[in-house]
């Protein structure tokens, strides 16, 4: 069935100029995606839920957190054990063998001001690098593409492989390129709607003064730059990531295939430099060992696969990778053998050309606020670090604020 009957020239202009605001982008955009040499990129992988930092980085060595979590605390001989008071969850193999070659670091104690446990208020907070969440028109990806990547106008810029697209990445100039699997990503419009768009005729003068966008464009050649910009978009992003091979093997499941998607992308010479994938399961309000346990393997698994696949090329060795949560979880266990939402909780940072080991300070389990860990390192000193240093933009404009950079890459 036509969802169309009735298109005319007119609804064809009104949809143009909203279509224009946030897609509309100049012919022959694609031809040059890469600028210069620089190639750095970042992964942004988000931990839905709240990640339980406590039992990410461990302080098996201290009193207070065997006190605290009488049936989930884990012993010595459970952990990977970094030092002589903290180790990486057990099931976490193949980071700790990141960790000690130097390839991971661990930012610790992370968190923000006056913390908010709500899901959805939080993330929009580390969204938008900035408390007022969505009032902000912008996600912080989206003001550093305005700040590093003025010139660049292709789709691919950035991408988010998953469903829902992070506010993180909203952007008025860079709208981000986001599919569940690339091979069924496509411009989905059917044949007639292709021809009422290039059987459109011009419009008069007089008419395209009063509807056009109100900088001398016409809204049609905009939405047409569009399709064809969205319909080579596609085709490029289907191409790299068939054509991708690798001799690492990926895990199998949804969070292995979408980093699988980002290396075919990355190292396919599309021009893409922000990527993000989410990996849900870490609100672990009840059964918190054996959901951790099993959550954690996947996330091992895949990103270990990621990080070993991305040494091999030169492109994959100038990709970092930031993982995050919304906040940690308590101190103390509830009576389902689980956590409740909390505060502070530790970034990950990894890569070929990360500093690895261990960054700020891991949180009093002593020196509470409000019977919650005090955040040591603010979440915006990372992002600053990773603008400034690693993509060369200015912290300040993007997060309306200088922050502490440390010395990550």
């Amino acid at each position: 069935m036509n969802r169309f009957p009735h298109i005319d020239r007119r609804e064809l202009l009104r949809a143009g100029a909203a279509f224009a605001g946030w897609c509309a982008l100049p012919a022959g955009a694609l031809a040059s995606p890469i600028l210069g040499d620089d190639r750095h990129s970042l992964l942004i992988l988000q931990l839905e839920g709240g990640n339980d930092g406590l039992d990410t980085v461990i302080p098996y060595g201290d009193d207070a957190y065997h006190a605290a979590r009488p049936t989930l605390a884990r012993a010595r001989e459970d952990v990977l054990a970094l030092d002589d008071y903290r180790g990486l969850h057990p099931e976490l193999t193949r980071l700790r063998d990141e960790y000690e070659a130097g390839r991971l670091a661990i930012v610790e104690g992370v968190g923000y001001p006056d913390p908010i446990r709500s899901h959805f208020r939080s993330m929009d907070v580390w969204h938008a690098a900035d408390r007022r969440g969505r009032q902000l028109p912008e996600g912080w990806v989206g003001r550093l593409c305005a700040a590093r990547f003025a010139d660049r106008t292709d789709p691919e810029l950035v991408v988010h492989v998953g469903n829902e697209v992070p506010y993180s990445l909203h952007s008025a100039t860079h709208p981000p390129t986001s599919f569940v699997r690339s091979r069924s990503y496509r411009w989905a419009g059917d044949s007639r709607e292709v021809r009422a768009y290039e059987e459109a005729a011009p419009a008069p003068q007089a008419e395209r003064s009063t509807e056009a966008a109100g900088d001398g464009t016409d809204p049609l050649d905009l939405v047409r730059r569009a399709l064809a910009d969205g319909q080579a978009s596609s085709d490029a992003i289907r191409r790299a990531t068939a054509a991708y091979e690798t001799p690492v093997a990926y895990p199998a499941g949804p969070f292995g295939e979408a980093l699988r998607e980002v290396a075919g992308i990355a190292n396919g010479d599309v021009g893409s430099r922000i990527f993000s994938v989410t990996l849900s399961g870490f609100d672990t309000h009840t059964d918190e060992d054996q959901r951790r346990r099993s959550l954690l393997r996947v996330l091992d698994e895949g990103l270990g696969a990621f990080l070993e696949d991305q040494r091999r090329t030169a492109v994959g060795r100038e990709l970092v990778v930031m993982a995050f949560s919304e906040f940690g979880r308590r101190l103390v266990e509830n009576g389902a053998r689980g956590t409740d939402h909390g505060t502070a909780a530790p970034m990950l940072v990894a890569g070929a050309a990360v500093q690895g080991g261990l960054y700020g300070e891991h949180p009093s389990l002593t020196e509470l606020e409000d019977q919650e860990l005090r955040f040591t390192v603010d979440f915006r000193s990372v992002y600053a670090t990773l603008v400034a240093d690693w993509f060369g933009a200015d912290a300040k404009r993007v997060l309306g604020a200088e922050y502490p950079r440390l010395p990550l890459v």
